[in-house]
């Protein structure tokens, strides 16, 4: 009965195991995965906007573009706390009993992950693009290109990282949930109307062993003769 498990956990009510949690194989990905955000909008936030030497006004390392800048802060912000959404709902996922719920988390879990992937997969060739295209007069001195190349490199990564997520949610999901201890189909035998129908402690209703049908119980239903003959010798 402990091996029984519905949507890659077990029974809900058991105690959380910390060592048992952080060796799962979502886990170590949503951290790698959370990491990468960190990485990813720590440099394009600090070290992502530069000027010219004879100007003030700073621009975004990636060829100028405000927009590549704004939308590698914004990917690593919001990837940065939908890792932390994710690994809070891991955690509290075996405390869900019903199985409709556990579904629902697993199915978000598959399409969020894939979305992710795909905006990562966008903002690679977005960042990517306009390093390729970023004239040297606009950043002579070549500051902040580590940081440039940073953000590129783990925007590529955490395109598998994501995907390496949407696709273990998706192995969740095909292993369902055990019918004999998550019953989804389970009906309260007193409610079930398709059921057999009560029959009185007379056994009005109740058929013979033979298969014939039910006699009524009237007062000539046993006169004394079917049970005992008299024989006259």
């Amino acid at each position: 009965m402990e091996g029984m498990q519905a949507y890659g956990a077990g029974k809900a009510g058991g105690a959380f195991d910390p060592v048992t949690f952080f060796q799962q194989p979502q886990t170590i990905l949503r951290i790698v995965s959370w990491l990468f955000s960190i990485v990813i909008f720590g440099c394009i936030a600090n070290e992502g906007y530069i000027n010219r030497p004879n100007e003030v006004e700073e621009y975004c390392i990636f060829n100028r573009n405000q927009n590549a800048c704004n939308y590698g802060v914004f990917m690593g912000s919001m990837a940065f706390l939908c890792c932390l959404a994710f690994l809070a709902l891991d955690v509290y996922f075996p405390q869900i009993s019903s199985v409709k719920d556990r579904k629902k988390a697993v199915l978000a879990d598959v399409g969020l992950s894939a979305f992710w992937s795909f905006m990562w997969f966008v903002g690679f060739c977005f960042l990517a693009n306009q390093w390729q295209v970023t004239k040297h007069e606009d950043n002579p001195l070549r500051e902040g290109g580590d940081a440039a190349r940073a953000a590129i490199t783990f925007s590529f990564f955490s395109i598998f990282t994501w995907a390496g997520q949407s696709f273990l949610a998706f192995q969740r999901y095909k292993l369902g949930a055990d019918s004999a201890l998550f019953s989804q189909e389970y009906t309260d035998p007193s409610q079930d109307a398709t059921g057999a129908p009560y029959t009185s402690f007379g056994g009005d209703d109740v058929e013979s062993p033979g298969g014939g049908g039910g006699q009524p119980n009237s007062e000539g239903a046993f006169d004394g003769s079917s049970g005992y003959q008299r024989q006259d010798y």
